[in-house]
């Protein structure tokens, strides 16, 4: 395709870099460092860091107007192979999404991404963030005008693993809430204002991760209202009370489902993502509603900021060791954690043990087998255990014992918030 896309993650044991989940992450590091940054101390320059790697890339991959490079490399063909990234020889091959094959998730996400990352690099680098936000609004542009979901030209090479399930409207208003805080231009509140209820601002599907975002737009604006007095966006104090709601055990209007250990469960593969990321939702949206002396509003009964805090902790905690087995769902955390995580470059040994080639099927032999992985990647955060607080520690259990970016991403800010408030950072 004649552009450069070096660089950038994949997103979890695989060897793909899919532009979907790797714009989330970037969004999700880029709120952290916004809401939590300030309490960081040393770790800033390293978060700052991570959300560059993954901008410089998405640069790269919005490089031409109308057309967003959206992945690198054949899922499916990188998925019947077990390899080292350093022996990887399955096809590079290279989707895009343009004006004939739209992708507004994708493309909204991108927005996001950039547009956020901006207001992490606006007093640092103020060249890098002017040209992060005006190829956001471009971004952007091209979501909204051109819309459709990526997974309709692309299904055959990003379903069933980033397939868009939630549509595109949850992204275009997450990208619009974005681009509203980082420029402060009036078009997108107006876009905001006409656009929201059809792009599902009162939905009640609440659920945040990589594909579904109408929670976290409904906290973002919840902001504006809350704290910058904007009334136009008063509506979305109730639609964020709405999540959190949903979230408090014994509340009306409850729907969350727990473990008997404690540990909000959502759903089957990858629970760690929704835990993490709605942990960081309770405690960015206490931070909101203590600067506004406000309280959650549950069917008539207050809940506090306080409390929201106290269930993030319990989740944190919980991810942590603080669970029925003892087990820290983090890496290389605690005395006991997973060791056979479902990663190639952890499982297959490094070139510096084994420096001759691994071929593809013969990566498996080590897929299967029950030894821990040799290489231990500290600070990874699997998929979890399941409904009944069980961990197998399967490396073919991929649903509980894959890590991923975007689980990792939302847990950046909510450990620096409690990190700071117990006085260890």
């Amino acid at each position: 395709m004649h552009v450069d896309l070096v660089g950038g993650y994949y997103d979890a044991g695989d060897n793909v870099k899919f532009g979907f989940p790797m714009a989330f992450t970037t969004t999700m590091l880029s709120w952290s460092v916004i809401e939590f940054g300030g309490l960081m101390k040393g770790e800033l320059v390293n978060a700052r860091e991570a959300i560059r790697w993954a901008t410089d890339y998405l640069l790269k991959a919005t490089a031409h107007p109308d057309t967003i490079y959206v992945q690198v490399g054949d899922a499916n063909k990188d998925h019947a192979c077990w390899e080292r990234p350093e022996d990887m020889d399955t096809p590079r091959s290279v989707f895009k999404i343009d004006r004939n094959s739209p992708g507004s998730d994708v493309a909204a996400e991108t927005a996001a991404a950039l547009a956020s990352a901006s207001l992490v690099f606006r007093r640092t680098d103020p060249t890098y963030s002017r040209l992060l936000i005006s190829r956001a609004i471009r971004v952007f542009g091209f979501a909204d005008k051109y819309r459709g979901a990526y997974s309709n030209g692309l299904k055959r090479f990003v379903c069933p693993f980033y397939c868009s399930y939630s549509g595109y409207q949850d992204e275009l208003l997450w990208g619009a809430a974005w681009l509203h805080k980082a420029t402060k231009n009036p078009t997108y509140l107006n876009y905001i204002r006409v656009n929201g209820q059809t792009l599902g601002a009162d939905e009640s599907d609440n659920t945040f991760g990589w594909d579904n975002k109408h929670v976290g737009a409904r906290i973002l604006l919840s902001k504006a209202f809350l704290v910058q007095r904007v009334q136009s966006l008063h509506d979305y104090k109730g639609h964020a009370d709405n999540f959190i709601c949903s979230l408090i055990p014994g509340a009306p209007f409850s729907q969350t489902q727990y473990t008997p250990g404690g540990l909000l469960f959502k759903m089957g593969d990858g629970n760690m993502q929704y835990v993490t990321s709605s942990s960081f939702l309770l405690l960015t949206y206490a931070k909101y509603l203590t600067s506004a002396h406000q309280v959650v509003n549950c069917g008539g009964i207050p809940v506090t900021p306080k409390r929201l805090r106290t269930i993030a902790k319990k989740q944190v905690d919980y991810l942590l060791g603080d669970n029925p087995l003892k087990m820290s769902y983090m890496v290389g955390y605690g005395p006991r954690y997973p060791q056979r995580i479902h990663h190639r470059g952890s499982s297959l040994p490094s070139t510096a043990v084994h420096p001759a080639k691994i071929q593809c099927s013969a990566g498996f032999r080590f897929m299967n087998s029950q030894s821990p992985n040799p290489n231990i990647l500290v600070g990874a955060i699997v998929g979890g255990p399941d409904q009944h607080d069980r961990f197998p520690d399967q490396r073919s259990d991929y649903e509980q014992s894959e890590p991923a970016t975007y689980i990792n991403a939302p847990l950046v800010g909510a450990l620096t918030y409690l990190a700071h408030s117990f006085g260890q950072l």
